[in-house]
């Protein structure tokens, strides 16, 4: 498929500047393939769809506080630093973007903090916008993560116009969060509430969990139309014993699995064997999933709403058929579904 099919018109307003008041009370479309219908609910009607021994898989990744503000050494210039990756935690090397980019060369010494607490030295450029930062810093690491962790910010995604707000650091976190290493949000997680999960555990439905670290590249542009040409930046994914033994279980008794996420999606496409089996992951994934995509273990999948021709779109057509998932974003803009990333969620079964 081409990437100008992926394109449509959506309305500023149906971005979604904030989160629901409750997180279980988003809409949520829900999207029948076999039957080709689309049904209009609330979030916490999700229970409905499923039964006993049918599976959610999770993703636990835990978003950490990535993006800070610095002055530029000499001229004070205040710069954005988005903190992407640890690269080496003995030398305190980070991989980050930095805005404006224009204004940071090699060398460059960046103060953070009032009291310029913290410095990094500008040591190598990655990208147009990338940069890898070596922090100086003498304490112990838990010191220095804890200073970074005071004086960086919930790393809302750019579309969100106003400052963060003290509710953020909770709400742009799912409440089963655990590994910390995402720079975003898994955000079909959001709509869960613990008095959601208790009353779907009390269903019989089991939880199984995996752990993708989100970064940017789930949000890169697509710049080429041939899709085939596209590269997905690569991402942290860890599948344990535990998650496999549970899902390929669900799979043997004909239950239903229900994949939470694009990300839980592109984790369980990573390591699926050819016979459809779930295995053990410790490693990157770069996996690009579009139409046409044979998909191996999930029966359903819980989704936010996404931008035009972003890599979620793709893959949420290629589970969903492109014609049904396209009938169903015209009916979400006219309905005035929330988009992104606090915005309301569709499940396709």
């Amino acid at each position: 498929m081409k990437l100008s099919e992926f394109e449509f018109e959506l309305p500023a307003e149906l971005l979604a500047e904030y989160p629901t008041p409750e997180r279980d009370e988003s809409r949520l479309m829900v999207v029948n393939r076999a039957e080709g219908t689309i049904e209009h609910k609330q979030f916490k009607d999700v229970i409905d769809y499923f039964d006993d021994g049918d599976v959610f898989v999770l993703n636990n990744t835990k978003v950490f506080p990535a993006r800070m503000y610095g002055n530029k050494e000499k001229t004070g210039a205040r710069i954005e630093v988005f903190l992407l990756r640890e690269l080496n935690r003995e030398s305190l090397l980070w991989d980050v973007l930095v805005d404006p980019a224009r204004k940071i060369r090699i060398g460059n010494k960046l103060y953070f903090g009032e009291n310029d607490d913290l410095v990094a030295e500008v040591i190598d450029n990655t990208t147009s916008r990338g940069r890898t930062l070596r922090f100086l810093f003498d304490g112990p690491y838990e010191e220095f993560k804890r200073r970074i962790t005071y004086l960086g910010e919930t790393p809302l995604p750019k579309y969100i116009s106003r400052a963060n707000e003290a509710s953020d650091e909770e709400r742009y976190q799912t409440i089963f969060a655990k590994h910390e290493g995402a720079v975003a949000a898994p955000t079909a997680g959001l709509h869960f509430s613990k008095h959601l999960m208790k009353r779907l555990e009390i269903k019989g439905i089991e939880f199984a969990e995996s752990t993708l670290h989100v970064g940017l590249g789930t949000f890169r542009s697509v710049e080429v139309e041939d899709l085939t040409k596209h590269k997905m930046d690569s991402e942290q994914l860890i599948i344990e014993q535990p998650c496999c033994d549970m899902v390929n279980d669900a799979k043997a008794k004909k239950k239903k699995v229900c994949a939470v996420g694009t990300t839980v999606m592109r984790a369980l496409e990573t390591t699926v064997s050819v016979d459809n089996q779930l295995n053990t992951f410790n490693g990157w994934t770069n996996k690009f999933i579009f139409p046409p995509y044979e998909f191996g273990i999930a029966d359903a999948m819980i989704t936010n709403f996404h931008t035009p021709k972003s890599t979620l779109l793709m893959m949420v057509s290629a589970f969903g058929g492109y014609d049904l998932i396209m009938k169903a974003y015209a009916e979400a803009i006219k309905e005035k579904y929330r988009f992104y990333s606090y915005g309301d969620a569709m499940l396709i079964i």
